[in-house]
């Protein structure tokens, strides 16, 4: 019989990912993984001190004890605090001083769950680790190919496209061909307490908290002109740049004639946030950007049509993908797609399989890098 090691967070979709596997006939034993300390991650910064952590990781800890206890199962526990510290938070504070808009998601599942959880695993004899990811693996002539999930309004394909491949291959699935209804149904069927929870949101070592306070505790705020690029008039004051993400539609503070506006552009060195009226959106358009840093799920030819999603909500973007390198591509589109964001990840497909991803590290327009175009915006007038 397989041994199978589930990552169990105490959430429903785990939970039901556990019961799938144990009722398909595997020995199952599952595991909490614990990520963040605040007082110790605050201790290690000698910075300010959160006096208001609310991130539920004790509550979910009970909460997977007791789906555990209800199945039958074993629960161990793992600790990653010195690990998510140094391999997700540092990139994420590191990003944000850029100036840029990191995804730790997708860090924390391809440094953590499956990389030292799988390491954990292996150690102690499992063949296999799983978790709750709507996520398809579907095994063609011999070797694994990975899909989006049955359930396309929860797959998270795009945040498992930094995992290395044989990870992924050492990894069992359970909700690819299930619909977040179904898990809940079976949930209330087995009468599990978290059978209604609600979803995770956000980012664990923020919690329900207000993310500028979080942030302030580790980047120094302050604030400075908000410029419209249009007139280039100063329209307001901002309480930080880094708060901001490109394409984004409102939180300014500003309002006038010409608003509501969009983000444009964030300059750090000056601490300036550029602002354009939602009139007038070519200033968020690129047709073309530069990809580094790829995770590559499949081989592919050097240049192809794929799908691409440049953010996990977006809907897929037809585009043409031409290799660089081996860990780079210059992705274009001129059909042109608005709010494409250096530090955030683009994903690749094709009809539905996962081929790879990686970092925006620049966009383009008319051949001309934007961040450029908009800054001589600004020096010229």
């Amino acid at each position: 019989m397989l041994k199978v090691l589930v990552g169990l967070s105490g959430g429903v979709d785990s939970a039901i990912a556990a019961y799938q596997l144990k009722q398909a006939g595997y020995e199952v034993t599952c595991c909490f993984m614990r990520n963040w300390d605040s007082v110790l991650n605050n201790d290690t910064l000698g910075n300010n001190t959160l006096n208001n952590d609310i991130c539920p990781q004790e509550e979910d800890f009970n909460d997977a004890k007791k789906v555990a206890d209800k199945l039958g199962l074993e629960l161990l526990r793992s600790d990653y605090i010195e690990e998510y510290w140094n391999y997700v938070f540092r990139n994420f504070i590191e990003e944000y001083e850029k100036g840029r808009t990191p995804n730790p998601d997708i860090l924390c599942n391809k440094y953590i769950k499956f990389d030292y959880f799988l390491r954990f695993a292996k150690e102690k004899g499992f063949d296999y680790i799983a978790t709750g990811h709507y996520f398809k693996a579907e095994e063609i002539d011999g070797r694994r190919h990975y899909y989006k999930a049955l359930d396309l309004s929860k797959d998270q394909s795009y945040f498992l496209a930094q995992v290395n491949r044989s990870a992924l291959d050492q990894t069992l699935f359970p909700l690819a061909d299930i619909t977040k209804q179904e898990v809940r149904r079976i949930a209330h069927e087995l009468d599990l307490e978290i059978a209604d929870k609600k979803d995770s949101t956000g980012i664990c070592f923020i919690g329900e908290r207000n993310f500028r306070q979080f942030l302030q505790n580790y980047i120094p705020m302050k604030k400075g002109k908000i410029i419209d690029i249009d007139t280039l008039e100063e329209v307001g004051e901002h309480d930080g740049v880094y708060y901001y993400t490109i394409g984004q539609r409102k939180g300014f503070g500003v309002g006038g004639n010409r608003g509501p506006y969009y983000c444009v552009g964030k300059d750090v060195k000056k601490n300036i946030l550029y602002l354009t009226s939602i009139n007038n959106e070519d200033y968020l358009n690129s047709d073309s950007c530069l990809i580094q840093d790829i995770n590559w799920i499949e081989d592919i030819p050097q240049e192809m049509d794929i799908e691409c999603k440049f953010r996990y909500r977006q809907a897929d973007n037809k585009v043409h993908l031409k290799k660089l390198t081996d860990d780079s591509v210059l992705l274009s589109y001129p059909q042109k797609i608005k709010a494409v964001t250096p530090g955030q990840q683009a994903v690749f497909y094709k009809d539905g399989m996962l081929l790879g991803g990686g970092v925006i590290e620049d966009t383009y327009y008319n051949g001309q890098s934007v961040s450029d175009w908009l800054n001589k915006r600004v020096n010229n007038g």
